[in-house]
């Protein structure tokens, strides 16, 4: 048996150095910073303890959003083009507006009420040398996404990006709270809005345009307390699937992006302020994305420079390995 216990002896010596290990490690994670991986720090937890009311004014946020992505150059990747960005008032859709005009396009922000964080947006675009409108509504109505298009088409002459990204989103930690009210205004929202939008775009889109859908991690992992909107993310994935399937044979791309946590409006205007101060904390980033971390994808995407090759994919962003 002397053999056999010197094996046992030696398993032993190993597990005994890797539980010294494991302990030293644990008493290190007490602490876990926030990960920053470019050259810009962006914050961690603890964020601003602060619930807002619906449907989220960016304005009236204690920590405000990071969206001007300075160190990003633009290089006319949009150069001439035409995009319409839907909630685009505030969070990734004020990100995205702003890069796409540094791109050189013009952009036309669609937006419920969110007057101020509109006017912002508008005067960050123009700031980058480009032309923007602000279009207030819901895109719930399909006459007021038609009139909204109708009229920016009108007023520029081409349409060339249509990005999907005005959502609804409220937490429930039982599916008996989720009412027929409340599940169709989610619905109806994030997906009958999506469904909107394409549907009154696609006949002013040309071979090369673009449409890009904001999708989310809960689309691709679900979420317990996000049963309803969950729900509407997984059908946008299969909608930008089927859509860009649908329309490959006319030039016409139709991508997602599906972000993790990100610093928006959005989720303090859900979550009470006693929870949103570890918001993103349990991504392997230890922190949420800002908004200028997502907007460049949105580039990406809509470029045919960059991505003319690439349609119907979900691409996450999600602060987590492997997602």
């Amino acid at each position: 048996m002397a053999i056999q216990d010197d094996v046992a002896d030696k398993q032993k010596a190993i597990q005994s150095r890797q539980d010294q290990k494991d302990a030293s490690e644990q008493r290190g994670e007490e602490s876990k910073e926030a990960v920053q991986t470019g050259p810009v720090i962006h914050p961690g937890p603890p964020m601003a303890s602060q619930h807002l009311s619906k449907p989220g004014i960016e304005a009236e946020m204690e920590q405000r959003p990071q969206f001007m992505a300075e160190h990003y150059k633009g290089s006319g990747k949009l150069q001439g083009q035409v995009a319409i960005v839907t909630g685009g008032d505030s969070g990734i859709g004020r990100a995205v507006a702003v890069l796409f005009a540094r791109e050189g396009a013009d952009v036309a922000i669609l937006y419920l009420n969110e007057h101020e964080d509109a006017a912002e947006t508008q005067r960050c675009v123009e700031a980058e040398g480009q032309r923007c409108v602000t279009v207030a509504g819901d895109v719930k109505d399909m006459a007021f996404c038609q009139e909204a298009v109708d009229k920016v088409v009108a007023q520029w002459g081409r349409l060339d990006v249509l990005v999907n990204n005005a959502a609804f989103q409220e937490h429930a930690s039982s599916l008996l709270d989720l009412t027929e009210e409340r599940f169709d205004e989610t619905m109806r929202t994030n997906v009958y809005g999506y469904f909107h939008m394409a549907k009154a775009v696609l006949p002013y889109l040309k071979r090369g345009a673009s449409i890009i859908n904001t999708g989310s991690v809960t689309g691709l992992k679900g979420s317990k307390m996000l049963l309803d909107y969950s729900t509407t993310k997984g059908a946008i994935h299969a909608f930008t699937m089927s859509l860009a399937a649908n329309l490959i044979d006319k030039g016409i791309r139709v991508n997602a992006i599906a972000p993790g946590p990100v610093w928006t409006p959005l989720n303090p205007a859900d979550k009470p302020a006693s929870e949103i101060a570890q918001f993103g904390a349990d991504t392997d980033y230890h922190r949420a994305a800002q908004p200028e971390e997502l907007s460049p994808a949105y580039v990406f995407l809509a470029s045919s420079v960059c991505s003319s090759y690439i349609t119907g994919i979900v691409l996450p962003v999600t602060g987590t390995v492997g997602e």
